[in-house]
Protein backbone atom coordinates (compact mmCIF):
# COMPACT_ATOMS: atom_id res chain seq x y z
CA UNK A 1 0.00 0.00 0.00
CA UNK A 2 1.29 3.30 -0.45
CA UNK A 3 1.58 5.99 2.13
CA UNK A 4 3.40 9.03 3.48
CA UNK A 5 4.65 10.13 6.48
CA UNK A 6 6.86 13.58 7.23
CA UNK A 7 7.93 14.46 10.88
CA UNK A 8 10.79 16.45 12.42
CA UNK A 9 12.14 17.17 16.27
CA UNK A 10 14.64 18.44 17.81
CA UNK A 11 18.23 16.68 19.26
CA UNK A 12 21.19 17.28 21.02
CA UNK A 13 22.85 18.29 17.50
CA UNK A 14 19.99 20.33 16.23
CA UNK A 15 16.79 19.01 14.04
CA UNK A 16 16.06 16.45 13.01
CA UNK A 17 13.86 15.17 9.83
CA UNK A 18 12.51 11.73 8.87
CA UNK A 19 10.61 10.80 5.38
CA UNK A 20 8.89 8.06 4.96
CA UNK A 21 7.64 6.93 1.36
CA UNK A 22 5.92 3.61 0.71
CA UNK A 23 4.80 2.12 -2.59
CA UNK A 24 3.31 -1.16 -3.49
CA UNK A 25 5.38 -4.41 -3.43
CA UNK A 26 5.02 -7.77 -2.68
CA UNK A 27 7.65 -8.08 -0.54
CA UNK A 28 9.35 -5.70 1.81
CA UNK A 29 11.78 -3.67 0.33
CA UNK A 30 14.06 -0.93 2.71
CA UNK A 31 15.64 1.91 0.79
CA UNK A 32 17.55 4.45 3.40
CA UNK A 33 18.97 7.57 2.47
CA UNK A 34 20.22 9.03 5.50
CA UNK A 35 22.78 11.98 6.33
CA UNK A 36 26.45 10.78 6.34
CA UNK A 37 27.07 11.85 10.63
CA UNK A 38 23.87 9.94 10.75
CA UNK A 39 24.19 6.61 9.36
CA UNK A 40 25.32 4.88 12.24
CA UNK A 41 21.61 5.00 13.78
CA UNK A 42 20.82 3.11 10.18
CA UNK A 43 19.97 -0.59 12.18
CA UNK A 44 17.78 1.10 14.15
CA UNK A 45 15.52 2.42 11.78
CA UNK A 46 15.48 -0.92 10.03
CA UNK A 47 14.48 -2.38 12.93
CA UNK A 48 11.09 -0.58 14.07
CA UNK A 49 10.50 -0.06 10.43
CA UNK A 50 10.60 -3.88 10.06
CA UNK A 51 8.32 -4.25 12.96
CA UNK A 52 5.88 -1.82 11.40
CA UNK A 53 5.67 -2.69 8.02
CA UNK A 54 5.47 -6.30 6.36
CA UNK A 55 4.83 -5.21 2.76
CA UNK A 56 6.08 -2.67 0.76
CA UNK A 57 8.94 -0.96 -0.83
CA UNK A 58 9.73 1.95 1.44
CA UNK A 59 11.78 4.95 1.07
CA UNK A 60 13.33 6.53 4.32
CA UNK A 61 15.32 9.46 4.53
CA UNK A 62 16.94 11.43 7.43
CA UNK A 63 18.53 14.37 7.42
CA UNK A 64 20.12 16.56 10.17
CA UNK A 65 20.00 20.93 10.53
CA UNK A 66 22.76 21.31 12.29
CA UNK A 67 22.90 25.03 12.01
CA UNK A 68 22.26 26.76 15.33
CA UNK A 69 22.22 23.64 17.24
CA UNK A 70 22.60 24.36 21.47
CA UNK A 71 25.09 21.86 23.22
CA UNK A 72 27.25 21.08 20.13
CA UNK A 73 31.09 21.67 20.38
CA UNK A 74 32.53 21.18 17.11
CA UNK A 75 35.75 19.47 17.00
CA UNK A 76 38.22 18.12 14.54
CA UNK A 77 38.87 13.66 14.14
CA UNK A 78 41.98 12.84 14.48
CA UNK A 79 42.15 9.68 12.90
CA UNK A 80 39.84 11.16 10.12
CA UNK A 81 42.28 14.11 9.17
CA UNK A 82 44.97 11.53 9.25
CA UNK A 83 43.44 9.41 6.96
CA UNK A 84 42.66 11.85 4.74
CA UNK A 85 45.86 13.32 4.86
CA UNK A 86 47.31 9.86 3.70
CA UNK A 87 45.20 9.85 0.81
CA UNK A 88 45.63 13.64 -0.26
CA UNK A 89 49.42 12.13 -0.32
CA UNK A 90 48.83 9.62 -2.97
CA UNK A 91 47.19 11.66 -4.53
CA UNK A 92 50.06 14.04 -5.46
CA UNK A 93 52.18 11.39 -6.00
CA UNK A 94 50.06 9.66 -8.19
CA UNK A 95 48.96 13.61 -9.95
CA UNK A 96 51.79 16.05 -9.31
CA UNK A 97 49.99 19.27 -10.58
CA UNK A 98 46.86 18.36 -8.94
CA UNK A 99 46.09 21.07 -6.44
CA UNK A 100 46.29 20.74 -2.57
CA UNK A 101 43.44 20.66 -0.57
CA UNK A 102 41.92 23.81 0.98
CA UNK A 103 41.01 24.34 4.48
CA UNK A 104 37.37 24.40 3.20
CA UNK A 105 37.42 21.21 1.57
CA UNK A 106 39.25 19.40 4.66
CA UNK A 107 36.14 20.86 6.94
CA UNK A 108 33.38 19.30 4.35
CA UNK A 109 35.33 16.29 4.45
CA UNK A 110 32.51 13.41 5.86
CA UNK A 111 33.80 12.79 9.55
CA UNK A 112 36.49 15.32 9.84
CA UNK A 113 33.98 17.35 12.38
CA UNK A 114 33.12 16.09 15.40
CA UNK A 115 30.40 17.28 17.58
CA UNK A 116 30.70 16.65 21.86
CA UNK A 117 27.16 15.36 21.57
CA UNK A 118 25.60 12.58 23.54
CA UNK A 119 25.12 9.77 21.43
CA UNK A 120 22.83 8.02 23.57
CA UNK A 121 20.21 11.19 23.69
CA UNK A 122 20.66 11.27 19.55
CA UNK A 123 19.46 7.26 19.54
CA UNK A 124 16.62 8.07 21.55
CA UNK A 125 15.80 11.50 19.29
CA UNK A 126 15.82 9.34 16.17
CA UNK A 127 14.17 6.10 17.42
CA UNK A 128 11.37 8.36 18.62
CA UNK A 129 11.24 10.32 15.26
CA UNK A 130 10.94 6.96 13.18
CA UNK A 131 8.14 5.97 15.85
CA UNK A 132 6.33 8.94 14.98
CA UNK A 133 6.53 8.49 11.39
CA UNK A 134 5.61 4.90 11.61
CA UNK A 135 2.44 5.58 13.41
CA UNK A 136 1.39 8.51 10.66
CA UNK A 137 2.38 5.60 7.56
CA UNK A 138 0.55 3.11 9.08
CA UNK A 139 -2.89 5.25 9.68
CA UNK A 140 -2.36 6.32 5.84
CA UNK A 141 -1.86 2.54 5.01
CA UNK A 142 -4.82 1.51 6.97
CA UNK A 143 -7.18 4.41 5.11
CA UNK A 144 -6.16 2.84 1.48
CA UNK A 145 -6.39 -0.49 2.78
CA UNK A 146 -10.03 0.08 4.15
CA UNK A 147 -10.35 1.12 0.51
CA UNK A 148 -8.98 -1.59 -1.05
CA UNK A 149 -10.89 -3.62 0.56
CA UNK A 150 -14.67 -2.78 0.12
CA UNK A 151 -13.41 -2.97 -3.84
CA UNK A 152 -12.44 -6.46 -3.52
CA UNK A 153 -15.54 -7.02 -1.58
CA UNK A 154 -17.58 -5.26 -4.26
CA UNK A 155 -15.75 -7.74 -6.69
CA UNK A 156 -16.66 -10.83 -4.53
CA UNK A 157 -20.20 -9.65 -4.26
CA UNK A 158 -20.45 -9.68 -8.45
CA UNK A 159 -19.05 -12.88 -8.67
CA UNK A 160 -21.12 -14.81 -5.90
CA UNK A 161 -23.57 -13.19 -8.30
CA UNK A 162 -21.79 -15.16 -11.43
CA UNK A 163 -21.83 -18.33 -9.57
CA UNK A 164 -25.23 -18.17 -8.80
CA UNK A 165 -26.35 -17.72 -12.78
CA UNK A 166 -24.00 -20.77 -13.68
CA UNK A 167 -25.79 -22.84 -11.21
CA UNK A 168 -29.41 -23.14 -12.63
CA UNK A 169 -27.98 -22.82 -16.14
CA UNK A 170 -26.13 -26.43 -15.86
CA UNK A 171 -28.82 -28.77 -15.83
CA UNK A 172 -30.56 -27.32 -19.11
CA UNK A 173 -27.68 -27.40 -21.17
CA UNK A 174 -25.99 -30.86 -19.88
CA UNK A 175 -29.51 -32.08 -21.55
CA UNK A 176 -29.40 -30.31 -24.62
CA UNK A 177 -25.52 -31.14 -25.11
CA UNK A 178 -26.09 -34.91 -23.84
CA UNK A 179 -28.81 -34.85 -26.59
CA UNK A 180 -27.14 -33.23 -29.65
CA UNK A 181 -24.58 -35.98 -28.55
CA UNK A 182 -26.79 -38.98 -28.65
CA UNK A 183 -27.64 -37.37 -32.15
CA UNK A 184 -23.82 -37.43 -33.69
CA UNK A 185 -23.76 -40.72 -31.85
CA UNK A 186 -27.13 -42.30 -34.14
CA UNK A 187 -25.51 -40.87 -36.93
CA UNK A 188 -22.10 -42.07 -36.55
CA UNK A 189 -23.18 -45.89 -35.13
CA UNK A 190 -26.42 -46.40 -35.57
CA UNK A 191 -29.49 -46.21 -33.95
CA UNK A 192 -28.70 -50.45 -32.97
CA UNK A 193 -26.46 -49.54 -30.10
CA UNK A 194 -28.37 -47.31 -27.77
CA UNK A 195 -26.06 -48.94 -24.85
CA UNK A 196 -23.16 -47.73 -26.47
CA UNK A 197 -25.21 -43.98 -27.03
CA UNK A 198 -25.62 -44.35 -22.96
CA UNK A 199 -22.24 -44.93 -22.19
CA UNK A 200 -21.15 -42.03 -24.07
CA UNK A 201 -23.87 -39.81 -22.67
CA UNK A 202 -23.28 -41.11 -19.10
CA UNK A 203 -18.90 -40.42 -19.73
CA UNK A 204 -19.65 -36.90 -21.30
CA UNK A 205 -21.96 -36.08 -18.19
CA UNK A 206 -19.62 -36.95 -15.47
CA UNK A 207 -16.70 -35.31 -17.55
CA UNK A 208 -19.23 -31.79 -17.83
CA UNK A 209 -20.28 -31.59 -14.57
CA UNK A 210 -19.33 -28.09 -12.89
CA UNK A 211 -20.81 -28.76 -9.00
CA UNK A 212 -17.82 -29.36 -7.51
CA UNK A 213 -16.15 -26.25 -9.05
CA UNK A 214 -18.73 -24.36 -8.40
CA UNK A 215 -19.02 -25.34 -4.32
CA UNK A 216 -15.19 -24.49 -4.18
CA UNK A 217 -15.78 -21.12 -5.84
CA UNK A 218 -18.62 -20.49 -3.23
CA UNK A 219 -15.99 -21.98 -0.38
CA UNK A 220 -13.25 -19.72 -1.77
CA UNK A 221 -15.47 -16.36 -1.62
CA UNK A 222 -16.38 -16.79 1.94
CA UNK A 223 -12.83 -17.16 2.77
CA UNK A 224 -12.04 -14.22 0.84
CA UNK A 225 -14.76 -12.18 3.03
CA UNK A 226 -13.22 -13.92 6.44
CA UNK A 227 -9.97 -12.91 5.88
CA UNK A 228 -10.50 -9.30 5.17
CA UNK A 229 -13.40 -9.24 7.88
CA UNK A 230 -10.50 -10.50 10.54
CA UNK A 231 -8.17 -7.66 9.64
CA UNK A 232 -4.45 -7.62 10.03
CA UNK A 233 -1.55 -9.10 7.44
CA UNK A 234 -4.23 -10.10 4.99
CA UNK A 235 -2.59 -9.76 1.53
CA UNK A 236 -0.23 -13.34 1.23
CA UNK A 237 -3.01 -14.95 2.32
CA UNK A 238 -5.58 -13.14 -0.60
CA UNK A 239 -3.36 -13.75 -3.03
CA UNK A 240 -2.81 -17.36 -2.40
CA UNK A 241 -6.69 -17.46 -2.36
CA UNK A 242 -7.11 -15.46 -6.14
CA UNK A 243 -4.90 -17.80 -7.70
CA UNK A 244 -7.66 -20.82 -6.31
CA UNK A 245 -10.30 -18.44 -7.35
CA UNK A 246 -8.85 -18.26 -10.95
CA UNK A 247 -8.07 -22.24 -11.28
CA UNK A 248 -11.81 -23.08 -10.63
CA UNK A 249 -12.41 -20.05 -13.10
CA UNK A 250 -10.35 -21.79 -15.31
CA UNK A 251 -12.25 -25.16 -14.83
CA UNK A 252 -15.34 -24.00 -15.57
CA UNK A 253 -14.64 -22.21 -18.56
CA UNK A 254 -13.31 -25.62 -20.13
CA UNK A 255 -16.27 -27.20 -19.22
CA UNK A 256 -18.91 -24.48 -20.53
CA UNK A 257 -21.35 -25.94 -22.32
CA UNK A 258 -23.34 -22.91 -23.82
CA UNK A 259 -22.38 -19.47 -24.90
CA UNK A 260 -23.94 -18.16 -21.71
CA UNK A 261 -21.88 -20.49 -19.21
CA UNK A 262 -18.71 -19.14 -20.91
CA UNK A 263 -19.98 -15.63 -20.82
CA UNK A 264 -19.54 -16.13 -16.86
CA UNK A 265 -16.97 -17.32 -16.08
CA UNK A 266 -15.20 -15.03 -18.78
CA UNK A 267 -16.68 -12.52 -16.41
CA UNK A 268 -15.09 -14.60 -13.64
CA UNK A 269 -11.82 -14.30 -14.67
CA UNK A 270 -12.11 -10.99 -15.13
CA UNK A 271 -13.01 -10.07 -12.02
CA UNK A 272 -10.42 -12.62 -10.60
CA UNK A 273 -7.68 -11.23 -12.11
CA UNK A 274 -9.25 -7.19 -10.93
CA UNK A 275 -9.13 -8.83 -7.40
CA UNK A 276 -5.57 -10.20 -7.93
CA UNK A 277 -3.93 -6.37 -9.10
CA UNK A 278 -5.87 -5.07 -5.52
CA UNK A 279 -4.42 -7.88 -3.21
CA UNK A 280 -1.05 -7.00 -4.22
CA UNK A 281 -1.63 -3.78 -3.06
CA UNK A 282 -2.45 -5.32 1.07
CA UNK A 283 -0.11 -5.97 3.21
Amino acid sequence: MTGYAAVSAGSPRGTLSLELRSVNSRFLDLQFRIADELRAHEPVLRELISAGVARGKVDCRLALLAEGAAGANPGLNAEALARLKALAEAAKKAVPDAAPLRIADLLRWPGVITEDADEESLRAAVAGLCRRALTDLVAARSREGAKLASGILERVRKMRERVEDVTPLMPQAIAAYQEKLAERLREAIGSADDERIRTEVALFAARGDVAEELERLRVHLGEVERVLGAGGQVGKRLDFLAQELNREANTLASKALSQAISDCALELKLLVEQVREQVQNLE
